[in-house]
Parts: C-alpha cells; sequence; structure tokens
C-alpha cells in the first residue's frame, strides 16, 4: 500500500454532520419487521437516535439516513420524529456490510468540509451529552483534530464483539471482528462500540480501499480507522464507562432489558427531578414523552403512554392507563380507568372502570363514575354521570345529573348523530336518548324514557316513547312544597 502524505485536519469549527446507519433487518429478533421499527418505550429504536442526533445538530442541519429494508416504513418513522425537511436518506441496495452502508452516502457526503458522526438506528439509549464529547475529544486530539475517532468500551465477557487492539504505547492500532479474531486477540476486554466520528474528506477515499477479505466476506467500517493509521494520520479512541448506555439492541431479549431500564429511568427521574411518587417502580410504565407534576401520585400498574400530560396534586389509581391525553390539577382517577385520546380538566373524579376515549372531555370539577364510557363526549363543569352510561358523541352542560344506565343511542345503522343535553338537565336512570336529539336546560327525563325528540327547556318528560308530562317551573317561580324531583317521583307513580 502506498503511503500518502498526510493532510492537515479541517479546524475544529468544521460543521456537525451525522449519518445514521438504519439499513439492516435484523434477523436475531426473529421478525418480519425491520429491527429498527421495533419500539421501546412506544417509539421504534430509530426515532430515539434521530431524537439524540436532532439535539446535536440543533436543526441546522439535516440528519442523513441510509435505509434498506423496509425503507418506505423507516422513511415514515424518521419523518414522524424529524419532520418532513429533517433528514436526507440515502439506499443501501445491498447489504454488503457497515463500509458498504456508509459508503451510499458517497453521493450526499462526498465532498462535504465537515466532522461526520456515524450511528447506528438501534442503539438508543445513548444520550446527546455522551456524543458531544466524543465529538470534543474528536476535535481537539493533540491540539489539532483527530482523522477519526472511534468509541470503546470494556466488558467482562466480550465474545462477539469486535476487540481494541491497542500498541505497546496503548494507542490504537486496528479492531478485529470476533470471527477474525486470533486466541490472543479473544483475551482483550475493550470492545468497539460502532459509534465513529471521522473527518468526511478523508473517510470516503478510504473506504474506496476496503476490501472484503474477511470471514463475512463483507466490507467493513471497521476496517477504515486502521487504514487512516496506515497514512499517518491520528486516530484516537474514546473511551466510554457505560457499556449499556451505547449498546446496541439485537433480540427480543434484550430490546425487553432495554425497556426495563428505559423505563426505570424515567420513573427516577420524574421522583427526583419532577416530585412525583411512585408507589411501586417494578410495576408501573410512563412514556419518556409524558409529562406529570408535583405531589401526582402513581399507584401500582399504572400506564402513562405517549405524551399524555398529567397536572399537580393528582392520584393514579391502580391498573388505569392513560395514553396521549392531558389530566388537569388536583384530579383522582380511580382503579382500572382507560383514558385515551382525551381530555380530564381540573379537579375532576374518574372511575373506577370508567372508559373515556376518542376526545372525550370532561370539564372542571366533573364526575364520570364506574362503568361509564364516553366516545367523542364533553361532559360539562360540575355535571356527573356516575353509574353504567354510554356517553357517545354527546354533548352535556353543567350542572346536569346523568342517571345510571343512560345511553346516548348515537347510530341509526349508517352514520352517527349528536346528542345535546343543556345546563342544569336530569337525566332519570335507565334513558335512552335516540339521536340526534337535544334536551333543553333545566328539564327532567323520566326513569325509563325513550327521547326520540327534543325536550324544550324547564319540561318533564316521561315513557316509551317519551311525552311531556308537564312543564317545570323555573328554580326562581318553583313552589317551596314539592321539587322538581318529587314532581318526577309522582309521574312515575301515575298508572
Amino acid at each position: 500500500m502506498e503511503r500518502q502524505t498526510p493532510q492537515p485536519s479541517p479546524a475544529p469549527s468544521a460543521p456537525l454532520d451525522i449519518l445514521i446507519l438504519a439499513a439492516g433487518f435484523g434477523t436475531r429478533m426473529r421478525s418480519s419487521t425491520a429491527k429498527v421499527l421495533h419500539k421501546l418505550g412506544g417509539r421504534p429504536l430509530i426515532a430515539h437516535v434521530c431524537r439524540t442526533a436532532s439535539a446535536l445538530v440543533k436543526g441546522e442541519r439535516p440528519v442523513y439516513v441510509v435505509v434498506g429494508h423496509q425503507a418506505e416504513e423507516v422513511k415514515e418513522a424518521v419523518r414522524a420524529e424529524l419532520g418532513e425537511g429533517g433528514a436526507v436518506f440515502v439506499t443501501q441496495t445491498e447489504q454488503r456490510g457497515t463500509g458498504d452502508a456508509v459508503f451510499a452516502a458517497r453521493d450526499v457526503l462526498g465532498e462535504a468540509n465537515s466532522t461526520l458522526l456515524v450511528l447506528s438506528g438501534d442503539v438508543p439509549l445513548v444520550r446527546a451529552e455522551t456524543l458531544g464529547s466524543l465529538v470534543h475529544q474528536h476535535r481537539t486530539h493533540r491540539g489539532r483534530g483527530a482523522a477519526c475517532t472511534l468509541m470503546a468500551v470494556r466488558l467482562e465477557d466480550p465474545t462477539g464483539y469486535g476487540r481494541v487492539i491497542r500498541d505497546e504505547e496503548g494507542r490504537f492500532q486496528k479492531i478485529v471482528e470476533q470471527k477474525d479474531a486470533s486466541p490472543e486477540e479473544r483475551q482483550v476486554g475493550e470492545i468497539n462500540a460502532g459509534i465513529y466520528c471521522f473527518e468526511t474528506r478523508l473517510l470516503f477515499p478510504a473506504l474506496e480501499r476496503v476490501k472484503p477479505e474477511n470471514a463475512q466476506g463483507e466490507f467493513y467500517l471497521t476496517d477504515v480507522p486502521a487504514i487512516l493509521r496506515a497514512d499517518g494520520e491520528d486516530v484516537s479512541v474514546y473511551a466510554h464507562t457505560d457499556a449499556r448506555e451505547v449498546s446496541g439492541i439485537n433480540t427480543r431479549v434484550e430490546l425487553s432489558e432495554f425497556e426495563r431500564i428505559l423505563r426505570l429511568r424515567t420513573l427516577r427521574s420524574l421522583m427526583l427531578n419532577s416530585g412525583v411518587t411512585v408507589i411501586d417502580p417494578q410495576h408501573t410504565y410512563v412514556s419518556p414523552d409524558a409529562q406529570i407534576g408535583r405531589d401526582t401520585t402513581l399507584h401500582p400498574n399504572v400506564h402513562v403512554e405517549g405524551r399524555t400530560v398529567i397536572g399537580e396534586g393528582c392520584q393514579i389509581g391502580q391498573g388505569s392507563r392513560i395514553a396521549d391525553s392531558r389530566v388537569g390539577n388536583g384530579v383522582t382517577v380511580k382503579d382500572h380507568c382507560v383514558v385515551v385520546d382525551s381530555e380530564i380538566a381540573d379537579h375532576c373524579v374518574v372511575g373506577p372502570f370508567a372508559h373515556l376515549r376518542m376526545n372525550a372531555r370532561v370539564e372542571e370539577g366533573a364526575h364520570v363514575g364506574n362503568f361509564v364510557e364516553m366516545k367523542k363526549s364533553r361532559l360539562g363543569s360540575k355535571s356527573k354521570a356516575n353509574h353504567l352510561t354510554y356517553l357517545g358523541d354527546a354533548d352535556v352542560g353543567e350542572r346536569t345529573n346523568i342517571g345510571a344506565g343512560t345511553i346516548t343511542c348515537n347510530y341509526d345503522g349508517k352514520n352517527k348523530h349528536p346528542t345535546v343535553i343543556e345546563h342544569d338537565v336530569k337525566i332519570g336512570s335507565d334513558t335512552m336518548l335516540v339521536a340526534p336529539v337535544r334536551v333543553g336546560a333545566r328539564s327532567v327525563t323520566g326513569a325509563g324514557s325513550v327521547v326520540t325528540e327534543d325536550v324544550p327547556p324547564d319540561t318533564l318528560v316521561a315513557g316509551v316513547p317519551a311525552k311531556v308530562k308537564k312543564k317545570l317551573p323555573r328554580a326562581e317561580e318553583a313552589p317551596e312544597t314539592q321539587t322538581a324531583e318529587e314532581e318526577l317521583t309522582a309521574v312515575n307513580r301515575e298508572p
């Protein structure tokens, strides 16, 4: 190999580009889904890496992503995290090793005068602070920067990993993959973490000289540091101390282990930094994207998923699941509730065994009781639906009471229709409201009524179908001797 004259390294101010390798399938996952699309903490693995990369480039430069298997699905996951213009995609048409994957980006990066950080799409726990330290060492190595800096960690059992081989003076010599290592080299405990910094203008010429002379018959990116060293360039090793942080996920067992690590990391942060009480961290799940306020308590087996926001001073009861929802301050969610894509305002009580979904909204001070389902409905301030009720496509006003067993019959077999219940209404137990229908303010329905027509304000209706029984006096007009509830009892007793 002809020795080349070393070229001066770029100034430390050279811009940072990031290349994420996400073209592999991941056969050890035993799945029809590409490895980087498997979810950790509710988000694809590639999304975690993209978020970290985005924090480093700060939106000033796009993130470059190498795709291959299930390319369109991977692109969709990346765009969901970075936005439509946040990434540039390149395709590795054949899976011929990591060197070939990086080389696929030559057309978009080959002329760049930048520092290139190369990441793997299956390393979800790596922190931006760690990568920032790697880049800093790369740019300041020996006062002028290195041509390549690779991240290494030490393992008690390095089996299966590429070994970092150093010379007698402790300087980098080469990386040897497990299948190509000699018995002596396999005793080395320092392994390659698969995260690199390169000077981009030196990387691609070196990649052109990589040959598939190994047990796998692949083009190894790990050969490039040794090529650069042979050219007289400086190669730096960033020795990291947390092997788990920079490890990739290769099997479903490892995915499960990482889920546990991420879950406990999230809960620890909530307890230490946000003032949240977690009764049983071993049996509580909170998404890393969720926000939970001070003095809120999470009881055992609670699941808080997606981008849920929970306010201060809340009680979230055992076995409840809250996903992509907003919960105000001072809210009690009792045991075994399901709240999805919905909103609960301040000082509400929900549950037990309640189900809120599809943009259900519970306004301040309202109560939703046991075995009540709300779908695409609003329950007004200080209103109550305490038992065995279905509110679908309904708009319920303030200070209204929904009796047990009430159903808004919103579906006619072809279309969904709305039910409107105005302020200060009393809906008797077992009432069926056949939509579209409106119940006027301060009206009352008798128990067991089937309401098929609009009910005017201040009206008592009862029967099947419900008929007007009488007009009700307004509160300021009502005689002191008989309340609306007493009148309703009298009507229900009539033959």
